[in-house]
């Protein structure tokens, strides 16, 4: 199953580094992954694909509670094909 993450946070040099690694350590390989910072260069805007047999919850939970994460959204696969149409 495929899952889209929309994750914020703060622009730390390290945030990105946590992020993959509480996706390897729980499970789900990184398909594609797209990152920007906004203006003032203060938040992080990260777009993330992510695949498993695993609840995407397991995942979601963990993020959330990563130092410097603001925001984190899930969509599955039929959502995001739902979305996009």
């Amino acid at each position: 199953m495929k899952y889209l993450l929309i994750i914020q946070g703060e622009n730390c040099p390290e945030l990105l580094e946590r992020l993959l690694r509480v996706c390897r350590h729980r499970g789900f390989r990184v398909q594609n992954i797209n990152g920007e910072t906004t203006e003032n260069e203060k938040s992080l805007h990260v777009t993330l694909t992510v695949c498993s047999d695993r609840p995407v919850s397991l995942l979601t939970k963990q993020i959330e509670k990563l130092f410097g994460i603001t925001r984190v959204a899930a969509i599955g696969q039929e959502q995001a094909v739902k979305a996009s149409a």
